[in-house]
């Protein structure tokens, strides 16, 4: 299985529950990760998840011309909105296309594990993608069962960095503006 992982806190619980029933590796594919030190930062510490869980990761060019153009038009929206949807597509779409290539059977993203991302949108898009290029997907909702609260734990327990914001741009200014 391969799986799409934004983060080591969200790959860490994760992975581990999947790894109980498949052979995991994990792709990174974030090119929604603003500034590009953020970025550097959540790959080094997934990095770290997947040497602590004995887990190959696969990483994939930081494509932030390309996330800024097709998010765009919807950076006024708000937190789960059209832009996330959008957001979502573009990374699903990119590890449906590396499982393939790479002759994975099944693809999944540790993003529901998240209560700020809508699990039937990404389930949704994730079929979607497993349809066209002939491959499974696994729908989940991983902060089912206490899943968010347990990955906490777990990054606590590993010294991981935890992210206050999605990782855009957009978020990380919605964020700042709350606060005020």
């Amino acid at each position: 299985m391969l799986v799409h992982v934004c983060c080591a806190p969200d790959a860490l619980y994760v992975l581990g529950v999947l790894k109980d029933n498949y052979e995991v590796s994990g792709y990174f594919y974030n090119p929604n990760i603003h500034p590009h030190e953020e970025y550097d930062l959540r790959l080094k510490e997934t990095k770290k998840v997947a040497e602590v869980l004995n887990v190959k990761l696969f990483e994939d060019l930081y494509d932030d011309e390309r996330w800024f153009k097709i998010t765009q038009k919807f950076k006024e929206e708000p937190e789960k909105g059209q832009r996330c949807d959008v957001c979502y597509e573009m990374r699903l779409d990119k590890t449906a296309q590396k499982a393939s290539q790479l002759g994975f059977d099944i693809f999944t993203s540790v993003m529901s594990l998240s209560p700020w991302k809508k699990a039937d949108v990404l389930n949704r898009i994730g079929k979607m993608f497993a349809h066209r290029y002939k491959i499974n997907f696994l729908e989940a909702d991983f902060k089912k069962k206490d899943g968010f609260r347990k990955s906490i734990e777990l990054s606590k327990q590993y010294g991981l960095y935890r992210q206050d914001y999605c990782g855009c741009v957009y978020s990380k200014d919605n964020k700042h503006e709350n606060k005020k």
